[in-house]
């Protein structure tokens, strides 16, 4: 009768979702789902509320290590993996959604694979996005890690960096995993020279996005992108005056 209920009720789970996708789930019901892959002909209920207990979020159960779901009595090794293979599968997806895509048509779509891909992470990483002469991404690649300032992030490696995959733009983006994601001195500091270093090899900086919690600050939103060329073309015009 349990294994019969237990079809009946995830048979339910299916049709739900079928119907309205995960819209009309609570979050422990799709933990729920994400287990019972795993788990053959078992209730799964009490192990996905007490994830949602612990780790407070889908989110959180999401970025939680396998050692620590394996702490739950009943998410066993296979649980863990099929989760982390669903999340690793999401990534993957939002990632080829940007890639040769117009930026300015999908920074909805931008965001979400940043926020996807760098949730979680315990260390500040700088990631550039290269891209072509119709501002599609043609690249993503991590370049530096650890507390970001001045001396970490090299403007001539981003650049040579650019040079290899004939990008003519750039997209930067890091993390604050304090989950702040107001810039700070070294984050506009790094953002100007960026823009600088572009300019002089004729490449355009289109945005600094930094992920922190579940928002961004965008430094092309608020200007400071258009602020740091500015400063650019009237230092350019400056200089030429003294020669």
């Amino acid at each position: 009768m349990e294994v019969k209920s237990q079809e009946g009720h995830r048979g339910r789970l299916r049709e739900k979702f079928n119907q309205s996708g995960l819209s009309a789930f609570l979050d422990y019901e799709i933990v729920e789902l994400l287990l019972a892959l795993g788990t053959a002909r078992r209730d799964c209920k009490p192990q996905a509320k007490e994830a949602i207990e612990r780790f407070k979020t889908l989110r959180g159960v999401l970025q939680a290590s396998p050692e620590e779901l394996q702490e739950i009595e009943g998410i066993s090794p296979y649980n863990t993996f099929v989760i982390k293979l669903v999340q690793e599968i999401s990534r993957e997806f939002l990632k080829e959604q940007i890639l040769n895509k117009p930026y300015y048509k999908s920074s909805k779509e931008v965001f979400a694979y940043l926020d996807h891909s760098m949730r979680g992470l315990k260390k500040e990483t700088f990631k550039v996005m290269f891209l072509n002469a119709q501002n599609q991404i043609i690249k993503v690649e991590d370049l530096f890690e650890g507390t970001l300032n001045a001396s970490a992030v090299y403007p001539r490696e981003v650049i040579e960096k650019a040079i290899k995959h004939s990008a003519v733009a750039l997209i930067f983006a890091h993390n604050h995993p304090s989950g702040n994601p107001e810039p700070s001195d070294n984050d506009k500091q790094i953002t100007r020279e960026l823009v600088f270093a572009a300019n002089i090899m004729q490449m355009k900086v289109l945005d600094h996005i930094i992920i922190g919690g579940n928002s961004y600050f965008s430094f092309a939103d608020e200007g400071l992108i258009e602020e740091y060329n500015l400063s650019f073309l009237s230092l350019s015009i400056s200089r030429g005056r003294n020669v």
